[in-house]
């Protein structure tokens, strides 16, 4: 599928959002356009499989029965069906009933089917329940089939989860169905959900571009990025995952058998639906990712609490776009968690530390972290002075990336990248100021591949160039007293140029000269006509005072 056919696709969908969605918000459709977009996927790459396996006993699509053809087989080969669906959890990892399948609802949206409503009831338990090995409970949780927002009566909400369900399976039925491309369509929805929720989308979407960034930069060889990406990630984490969309721009700078595992966290129940949804959707198998609710701060992942270093999990990247400035409560027992011992607790008005702290904590010794940060955390005073003191003394802060103010949905406010390794070679940290490297847009400033490629061939290469990037040896941060407020290291202003005071006061006197002798050939034309003289030139500052007040 071309770009522009994808772009297609993403406005035919968005188009459909906003012509249906009637008196709910952005936030409220989003979470049924997205469910059954992803549904559709479930079931296409289902009956594709099972097309396969079946072969020539798959059954044909009957003109007089409008049932998807898996239909026909389970009801000719009851007997076989536990067997197929062993076999299909062995290839796709999950099953779903021919009751279930899209083309079922479809059939039942078109035809104004009353039952429709709760058959989508049954649906959606099911697939949580048992479509796959590994139960993935309450995945359509923040789905109201009975919201007053469908319609007031049980009538009116299943004829307009009839008209949703139609528009969209005629919207798209003219593209393609493979992962890859239903993936990238979800992408484009959720962002522009994203865009038209205003603030509430930082609670989710972090903007392609900064995901792109932070995705090539945890995929190079930590050690030496000069010399390219790793064959092999045997974990990436997202602490603060929202939708998914950063992890998995890193399995596509790695390749769909690059990482070993995706492990991602998420507070929102929304968003945690979402991101598992947008797991599935993008081809990952359910054994592929484990994504969990809840607080990272608090640390309530049981996996996360493994005290014996033998079996603790250590991640090869991890990335995260987390809430910024969160407030939080760091408490007593927090100040002897694992995570904060040695370096501090982060303010109550400022979880920025405790989120880098908590995700430095899974990063193994030849892994990178990237984190995107407000700009305070590079010089706040307080306990943050000291977390940040400690972490440069340690050798543990690698890069510093500033970026341009106003790319987030949620916050106009200009943020940063920090770039942090167990073990890094460098004795300096390379700051880039990529502050004034951007393309304008309407709502929101854009990065283009060329200032996206400028900010990671920075980082590779360890470049420096003028006004851009700058490698600081510690003793002059040292200096700064730990400060990395970036402008004091990289100064985007363009250098005054000198001033010449001999050459400027050579030509001072050359000016008077040609003055005086322009004024002498002017008064001997006066004199001639008999007309009052000018007064001889004055470069007395009082004089010419007195001239001009006259």
């Amino acid at each position: 599928m071309t770009k522009e056919q994808l772009s297609q696709l993403g406005k035919t969908l968005w188009g459909i959002a906003d012509q249906l969605r009637g008196a709910m918000n952005a936030d409220d459709f989003r979470d049924y356009m997205l469910s059954f977009l992803f549904l559709r996927y479930l079931s296409d790459n289902y009956e594709t499989a099972a097309q396969r396996e079946l072969g020539p006993d798959y059954p044909k699509t009957r003109l007089d029965d409008r049932r998807p053809p898996l239909a026909f087989w389970y009801a000719d080969n009851a007997a076989d069906a536990p067997e197929f669906e062993k076999q299909m959890r062995r290839t796709v990892h999950y099953v779903i009933h021919p009751d279930y399948l899209w083309s079922s609802l479809y059939e039942r949206a078109r035809t104004q089917d009353t039952e429709l409503l709760q058959t989508l009831e049954r649906c959606f338990d099911y697939i949580e329940n048992e479509s796959f090995e590994a139960a993935f409970k309450g995945l359509f949780s923040e789905i109201n089939l009975n919201s007053e927002k469908l319609g007031r009566t049980p009538a009116e909400r299943n004829k307009k989860l009839c008209t949703i369900i139609t528009k969209i399976a005629e919207g798209i039925a003219q593209f393609s169905t493979a992962s890859d491309i239903l993936g990238d369509a979800y992408e484009y929805l959720i962002g522009q959900f994203a865009a038209g929720s205003g603030k509430k989308a930082g609670e989710f979407y972090t903007p392609q571009t900064l995901s792109t960034i932070l995705s090539r930069i945890v995929t190079l060889d930590s050690q030496e990025p000069a010399t390219g990406k790793k064959k092999q990630l045997k974990s990436v984490l997202d602490f603060a995952c929202g939708s998914g969309s950063l992890l998995l721009n890193v399995r596509h700078e790695m390749g769909a058998n690059g990482i070993g595992k995706i492990y991602g966290q998420e507070k929102n129940i929304t968003t945690y639906n979402l991101a598992r949804m947008n797991m599935l959707l993008h081809g990952l198998k359910d054994t592929e990712f484990e994504i969990y609710h809840g607080d990272s701060l608090t640390n309530d992942w049981p996996l996360f609490n493994e005290m014996n270093p033998a079996k603790k999990l250590k991640c090869d990247a991890v990335v995260a776009n987390p809430p910024f400035s969160y407030k939080w409560e760091p408490t007593e027992a927090l100040g002897e968690d694992f995570r904060f011992k040695s370096h501090g607790l982060a303010p109550k008005s400022a979880a920025d530390f405790a989120f880098l702290l908590h995700g430095f904590n899974f990063l193994s010794d030849e892994g990178t972290m990237a984190i995107i940060l407000p700009h305070g955390v590079l010089f706040r005073g307080g306990v943050e002075a000291r977390i940040r003191t400690k972490l440069l003394k340690d050798g543990h802060i690698d890069t510093v990336i500033g970026l341009p103010a106003n790319l987030f949905f949620s916050t106009g406010i200009p943020v940063c990248i920090l770039v942090l390794k167990k073990c890094k070679k460098p004795d300096d940290v390379l700051f880039i100021n990529a502050a004034e490297h951007f393309e304008k847009g309407k709502r929101q400033n854009v990065l283009n591949p060329e200032h996206i490629d400028k900010i990671v061939e920075t980082y590779q290469y360890r470049r420096e160039a003028d006004r851009y990037s700058r490698r600081v040896p510690m003793d002059e941060i040292e200096r700064n007293d730990y400060n990395l407020n970036i402008s004091r290291y990289v100064s985007t202003a363009e250098a005054e140029e000198e001033i010449d005071l001999d050459a400027i006061h050579r030509q001072l006197v050359a000016v008077e000269a040609t003055i005086k002798t322009a004024q002498a050939q002017h008064n001997t034309f006066l004199k001639e006509l008999g007309l009052p003289l000018l007064p001889d030139v004055v470069d007395d500052a009082e004089t010419c005072a007195g001239f001009a007040a006259d």
